[in-house]
């Protein structure tokens, strides 16, 4: 089986330091969403991992997530996309979660239940804490320049054989050609 795992916001979408807290919030970055129908269109699974720390800090609930992965999936479908699975840690930073990024808890579980070794596994993200979950479940780790991504790449941090794109549809483009 060929899986990527995409991290959600700056990857796919624009991100806000204020969260993203509703569907009317969510805005994909230009050509992600072709770029995900790319993959899916050439057999990739495509599973999204994400940290929602905003569920634990009162500024949206999970029904209000599960709208805007609804508005992100409709928006998909209309240029021939998919999302297998998502993914998600609800848990602020504090908490210690081993499923929050940079652990890598949620990567093991997308291997778990989508029976596959990450060895082969592409973890796409534009922040260090994505490459690290990838490292750690020793998955590929690659950074896109979008979202956080520049500064990501600046600090000069990255786990060796990080691929490095402009954007999550340069990437697509170099998988499935």
């Amino acid at each position: 089986m060929k899986l990527v795992i995409l991290d959600r916001d700056g990857t796919i979408n624009h991100d806000s330091d204020q969260y993203i807290k509703s569907p009317e919030e969510w805005r994909p970055i230009k050509g992600s969403l072709e770029a995900i129908a790319r993959l899916a269109q050439a057999d990739y699974r495509i599973v999204v991992a994400t940290n929602q720390s905003g569920i634990a800090r009162g500024l949206f609930d999970t029904r209000t997530l599960f709208a805007i992965h609804g508005k992100l999936l409709r928006e998909l479908a209309q240029v021939g996309g998919r999302i297998d699975a998502f993914f998600f840690c609800p848990h602020a930073a504090e908490a210690g979660c081993p499923c929050r990024k940079p652990q890598p808890g949620m990567l093991l579980e997308v291997a778990r239940r989508f029976n596959v070794t990450l060895g082969d596994v592409y973890m796409v993200g534009d922040a260090q804490r994505d490459l690290e979950a990838a490292a750690a479940a020793g998955a590929k780790p690659v950074l896109v320049l979008t979202g956080k991504g520049t500064q990501t790449r600046d600090g000069g941090k990255l786990p060796p054989g990080t691929r490095i794109f402009p954007d999550l549809a340069a990437f697509a483009e170099h998988l499935a050609p």
